[in-house]
């Protein structure tokens, strides 16, 4: 049966968008775990983008919407999820110039040991952020390579009078002056002083002429690294007033093994008497009346979180007892 078609009147075709004018929304997951002591985040296309789908009518809601397309690209159910933020920078476009919208959650789990896809897999996320870990003490690189591109640039006179003054002070306030400056939360304000001042493959790709080295770092696909970086400053942020540490641990484990997933997190050291006595404050933990079997050393005794304490309050401000 052949098909009417009505020439739309050019008063109403003016107010329809076009693809170009059209906007599209974007779930994006940074899902995290904590596996033998080391933080890892869920990837797919070969570790260089994180699990995302656009948001579709059918989805009852956003959340269902972002489990419904986790799953289905890795394979891998979803636990505690939280709504990370929402990216909508003008520039974010796909190749036909839509405008995209991403809104990111957090989720956190215990890593499967084995996915169906092989594009689809856990990493180090210091594989894309080498400078954050701290736990060997201050990274190289920092000294190295990272602090002198910045001075460089912190130095340059094009801008306006005053920006070399305050390039340096932003410098100085994100990544700090000595070991005990650094604050592990402003892993997003590290980042984006880097892309500004050319450091990072993913400023590049936006502005070939720039000149500066890059850094140390993989990068990612889009802004997936932004999003990356938006979630490791919220974890960190969070383990220091809700438990949400319980999350990326098993039904049972040892004191140092809780100790190990808090500074894998933080990418700090940890004084070990000060976060038992943290820990045991809290009253976060039970024992189970369990020791470990089959390992070297001595046994060590299994606890686990305390159901009541998950459901009953945060931990009021607490502070994490870094060594020093």
């Amino acid at each position: 049966m052949a098909v009417l078609r009505v020439p739309m009147p050019d008063s109403i075709a003016r107010h329809v968008a076009s693809p170009v004018d059209s906007v599209e929304t974007e779930l994006v997951a940074v899902l995290v775990s904590v596996t033998q002591g080391q933080p890892r985040v869920l990837t797919r296309d070969c570790s260089q983008a994180l699990p995302a789908g656009p948001f579709e009518s059918s989805h009852r809601s956003l959340q269902a919407g972002l489990r419904a397309w986790v799953e289905t690209q890795t394979h891998h159910p979803l636990g505690y999820v939280e709504q990370l933020y929402t990216f909508a920078d003008r520039d974010r476009a796909n190749l036909q110039g839509q405008r995209i919208i991403s809104v990111s959650y957090l989720g956190l789990t215990r890593e499967s040991p084995k996915l169906d896809d092989e594009s689809v897999g856990w990493q180090d996320w210091y594989r894309y952020f080498p400078w954050e870990d701290w736990r060997e003490g201050m990274p190289a690189m920092l000294n190295d390579t990272i602090m002198p591109a910045l001075q460089a640039w912190s130095c340059d006179t094009s801008d306006a009078i005053g920006g070399d003054r305050q390039r340096r002070q932003r410098v100085e306030y994100t990544f700090g002056q000595d070991e005990s400056s650094w604050n592990e939360e402003l892993v997003l304000q590290r980042y984006e002083l880097l892309f500004e001042a050319g450091l990072v493959p993913e400023a590049k790709r936006r502005e070939s002429a720039l000149p500066a080295p890059l850094v140390p770092g993989e990068a990612m696909q889009h802004d997936h690294r932004r999003i990356l970086a938006t979630a490791m400053a919220r974890l960190r942020a969070k383990i220091r007033y809700r438990p949400v540490v319980f999350e990326l641990m098993p039904p049972s484990f040892t004191l140092l093994q809780l100790q190990q997933a808090f500074e894998a997190v933080a990418g700090r050291n940890l004084h070990k008497q000060n976060f038992r006595r943290f820990i045991e404050q809290q009253t976060l933990v039970e024992e189970t009346g369990q020791m470990t079997r089959g390992t070297a050393g001595r046994p060590a005794k299994l606890f686990q979180f305390r159901g009541d304490i998950m459901q009953e309050r945060a931990i009021a401000g607490s502070k994490l007892p870094l060594a020093r």
